[in-house]
């Protein structure tokens, strides 16, 4: 297996620093970071949940020495963003702090979506996916049922699951690996 790169341990050690227990899992990470790489140039890249930085760090390995594409990372509390900044991201790395409904309908469209916060994810979906650019590709974690053991937790992943996997707009697959996840990609038609 690979080793976890430099810039990911880093943002790891400042999610501890401040007890942040919510940072991508490796597996997560290193999906986001090969589909990161596969993103066109000039694209457009969203993470929905900054945290301390994590997911925006595996983002970045995985588009190495490349500065053609924008990635935009959503945070919705302050503290923690002030964290994640803490990492010096390059320009075309735009940190939002806010709330991921209200500022989704003013970004734009993107060609990778990471949703990994409740806004854009749990609730807000529908922003989300209106937001992929036409042969987008949406990851979402946190797709275990098996993870979740109040009912209330349980019926808000089946809603999503259900959603991402019978939208007309995606062709969609789950991967049973880490924390579960869906990849989805934005049709044409």
């Amino acid at each position: 297996m690979q080793p976890i790169p430099p810039s990911v341990t880093e943002a790891i050690a400042r999610a501890e620093a401040v007890a942040f227990a919510y940072s991508s899992e490796p597996e997560a990470g290193r999906l986001l970071a090969a589909l990161s790489a596969a993103v066109p140039a000039g694209g457009r890249i969203l993470e929905l949940g900054t945290g301390t930085g994590v997911g925006t760090a595996w983002i970045r390995h995985g588009l190495g020495e490349r500065t053609d594409v924008e990635v935009v990372t959503v945070e919705f509390d302050p503290a923690t963003a002030a964290v994640a900044a803490e990492a010096g991201w390059p320009a075309w790395v735009t940190l939002h702090i806010g709330d991921a409904e209200e500022l989704l309908p003013g970004l734009g469209t993107f060609d990778l979506i990471f949703a990994d916060a409740p806004a854009g994810k749990w609730t807000g979906l529908d922003l989300t996916i209106a937001a992929l650019a036409p042969r987008g590709v949406l990851l979402v974690d946190d797709m275990d049922l098996g993870r979740y053991t109040e009912p209330e937790q349980v019926a808000s992943v089946e809603t999503v699951r259900r959603t991402l996997l019978t939208d007309s707009r995606l062709v969609a697959a789950e991967l049973p690996t880490g924390s579960g996840f869906i990849i989805a990609c934005r049709s044409e038609r």
